[in-house]
């Protein structure tokens, strides 16, 4: 997704011509309207009742079909764009498509404004942060709450129904601007929360699963994380990805975004792969989404992606035959006016037939009918009493603090130095760029908060503080030392607060190198030279940072990553520091030292190691090199023991008689056989806090396969989040599914289930297992 500011300049031009001609016409209507956009206002126009499209007792395909049919080719073809027309005559207003909700409610787009009647909305952590909680009850909770607040918003005319969240995209590099959005780097999280985040927005309290609550989105589909990497742009990118990357990583968790999430839509993004824009691209549109995954909803253009694979990629010779193909290939939506001005003579010219138009809004018009769009007016529907009242509720912002404080990874605690003792610290020296910040700590996609709690705050409410920031902004191109070490040498602590911003690492800026900027690491190494007492670093950022230096300070008792923590994020931060909070945060990421920046081109889309070269892979799956932190890193204020209750240490797959498996030795066979379905065991385990404090603590169920078909290092097959008392076990439950999570993918894109010895892990636990014919 585009916004003005950032964009390539042929596109931003276009793109702020919109949005000031979109602003000049709402801007009014925004101020004064207090009432929802819908069609069917059978009330004000009873003539609206002979229409079959408003007749809320038939179904929606029929309902369709009806409207479809009562449209001229211009009407249709205003259907297509994200800012849709208007038909006066059919009771259909105009509608704008485009709304945001990454982490709450957002600004951006054009589809939803706050103003006097609904000043801000609730604020949850940027998403890598929400995702280091491994917790998929709390993906869709939070999905839920967010949802509430955009019905309500809706109901005051300040919203739409369609929002194009969430993005799904594996965070491969550690210097992608857009990582911060993502659900971090490995697949079975990423689905995980996808499917949970899309739950939440669309599942409607009444449990009708043909209707929506709000319509989730599903992007940038796909092999889409690099935007403007040393002169390489997402403009002009060819993703260059093997079948077997694109099908073990890439896709799954789009896959289970369709599949378990139910997601009313998906997004194409900017990027080719292999050779072909995703937008133009019949297979991964028409056949893989439509066509494998039973899309039940339609697909959109990221913004302006038909313009930039014309004008920018030059895939096409004339404007028209970029319309034809992208609506050939399974586009529904194009974010841009692009459809809106060749479709007419792409139909006209024979590239492309009335038929396949009619699909496309069908596939629109299905969507906005599940949404209640055409069930006149929404006031006398489920979710028409919400309003101003329902959005920043004290649960909803005790979610967002809630959110935080789980997401927190505490990464080194020499000698139990956390946490401190309220009552012990007289003062506190809080120093660093982001340690009084406010918007930094939403990250992008943001909304405007209900309000913020900023780290300084935060602490400041336990004890008294004293602020030096050492460095103007995160840049930091000159420390202010001797401030800063004044203060940290006659406090009982320090607390540090460094790391990025949106001007290190955004959309459309991809960083450089690993290291924390500008003079940072001379600020945090000075002060920690001169304090008195423990010196706690808190990095806020979305990618890891090559902080080797701060590890192997033996001044630096504790570090603290909590991502883009969100509106509340200074108070989850102080619960941490302070022991109110147990954490339980782990890494959705690795942390790569500035050596691997300084060798791995981000331009390179191979997840598998190459020893020919020297090139090392990419995520913990396959990653071979030297690390900062690993993926599942995290401490906690309790010890955790892990206890094997009941495990198989055999599982056979039976075959069917004359299978070649059983006269020939085989390495794997294919997941498509009918004797792998419904093959599963349980793992059982016994979970333990042998500590003084209660908390949650995170459990990885990890498996190294076999060594056949380039099988990763080790993968997740799943992750529980439980709640321990002190001193108290619980007994946690995995249930295996062979074909499913003891498969890996070959070669050829095709998933298969390793014969041999797998590895199962959990902490420091190994049990072997042996999966045979």
């Amino acid at each position: 997704m585009a916004s003005a500011q950032n964009r390539a300049p042929k596109v931003s031009v276009l793109l702020l011509f919109f949005f000031v001609y979109h602003f000049c016409l709402s801007s009014n209507r925004v101020s004064a309207q207090s009432s929802p956009v819908f069609a069917c206002d059978i009330g004000k126009n009873p003539s609206l009742a002979q229409f079959a499209f408003c007749n809320t007792s038939l179904g929606t395909a029929a309902r369709v079909g009806d409207l479809v049919k009562r449209l001229t080719l211009q009407q249709k073809i205003g259907f297509l764009v994200n800012a849709a027309g208007n038909v006066d005559s059919l009771g259909i207003p105009k509608y704008e498509w485009w709304s945001e909700a990454l982490h709450g409610v957002s600004y951006v787009g054009p589809g939803t404004h706050f103003s006097s009647v609904v000043p801000g909305a609730t604020s949850f952590p940027q998403v890598i942060l929400t995702a280091a909680s491994f917790n998929a009850s709390l993906f869709e909770a939070i999905g839920k709450v967010v949802s509430t607040e955009a019905r309500a918003m809706y109901n005051v005319g300040l919203a739409g129904l369609t929002f194009w969240s969430p993005n799904i995209n594996i965070f491969r590099d550690p210097r992608w601007g857009r990582g911060q959005e993502t659900p971090g780097e490995d697949p079975l999280l990423s689905s995980k929360y996808g499917s949970g985040y899309v739950k939440g927005l669309q599942q409607r309290d009444d449990g009708d699963q043909d209707r929506l609550k709000v319509a989730a989105c599903c992007k940038h589909y796909t092999a889409y994380d690099l935007d403007n990497w040393k002169g390489v742009d997402r403009y002009h990118f060819n993703a260059v990805v093997t079948k077997q990357d694109m099908d073990d990583t890439f896709q799954p968790p789009f896959k289970s975004c369709v599949i378990d999430g139910n997601v009313a839509s998906v997004m194409c993004s900017y990027n080719q792969v292999n050779g072909k824009p995703t937008c133009a691209d019949p297979d991964l549109l028409s056949g893989v989404i439509r066509g494998e995954w039973k899309l039940n909803g339609y697909i959109v253009s990221d913004c302006d992606s038909l313009d930039v694979f014309y004008n920018s990629q030059h895939y096409t010779k004339t404007p028209e035959e970029a319309a034809a193909k992208a609506i050939l290939a399974g586009l529904d939506l194009n974010c841009g006016s692009f459809l809106s001005k060749h479709t007419e003579a792409a139909v006209k010219g024979g590239l492309v037939d009335e038929t396949a138009i009619d699909k496309a809004i069908s596939n629109n018009f299905a969507t906005l009918m599940r949404l209640g769009f055409f069930d006149g007016d929404p006031n006398k529907q489920l979710y028409g009493k919400l309003g101003p009242k329902d959005v920043c509720t004290p649960e909803n912002q005790e979610l967002a603090r809630e959110a935080a404080r789980q997401g927190i990874v505490l990464l080194k605690n020499a000698a139990g130095s956390l946490p401190l003792s309220p009552t012990a610290i007289k003062t506190l020296a809080v120093i660093g760029p982001n340690a009084n910040v406010t918007k930094t700590m939403i990250g992008n996609y943001e909304g405007t908060p209900c309000k913020y709690t900023t780290p300084l705050q935060g602490l400041t409410a336990s004890v008294a503080t004293v602020y030096q920031p050492g460095c103007s902004n995160v840049a930091c191109s000159t420390a202010q030392l001797d401030d800063a070490k004044k203060i940290a040498a006659s406090s009982d602590a320090t607390v540090l607060v460094m790391g990025a911003d949106q001007s290190i690492e955004a959309e459309s800026r991809d960083r450089v190198d690993l290291h924390l900027p500008g003079q940072q690491s001379l600020l945090i190494s000075a002060v920690a030279n001169v304090s008195k007492g423990p010196v706690i670093l808190v990095i806020m950022s979305g990618g890891g940072m090559d902080i080797s230096f701060a590890k192997n300070d033996n001044k630096i008792k504790s570090i603290l990553w909590v991502g883009y923590p969100g509106e509340a994020g200074g108070a989850a931060i102080a619960d941490v520091i302070f022991g109110y909070y147990n954490p339980s945060g782990r890494l959705p990421m690795t942390w790569y030292p500035q050596s691997y920046a300084d060798k791995v081109p981000m331009t390179n889309m191979n997840m598998r190691p190459d020893p020919s070269n020297g090139y090392p892979g990419r995520t913990y799956r396959f990653y071979t090199g030297e690390t900062i932190y690993s993926f599942g890193d995290g401490l906690g204020y309790s010890q955790v023991v892990h206890r094997l209750v009941k495990a198989p240490k055999l599982v056979s797959v039976p075959l069917e008689e004359g299978h070649v498996c059983h006269s020939s030795s085989c390495k794997s066979i294919d997941t498509a056989e009918n004797s792998c379905q419904n093959l599963a065991f349980d793992i059982h385990l016994g979970v333990k806090n042998t500590g003084r404090m209660s908390g949650a603590h995170t459990i990885f169920l990890f498996s190294t396969p076999p060594s056949v078909h380039n099988s990763p290092q080790k993968h997740l097959l799943g992750f529980e989040k439980v709640f321990l008392e002190a001193q108290t076990e619980a007994l946690v439950r995995f249930n295996v599914d062979v074909c499913k999570d003891l498969s890996v993918v070959d070669e050829f894109g095709s998933r298969k289930v390793a014969l041999g010895l797998h590895v199962l892990h959990v902490g420091s636990l190994k049990h072997s297992l042996n999966v045979r014919v």
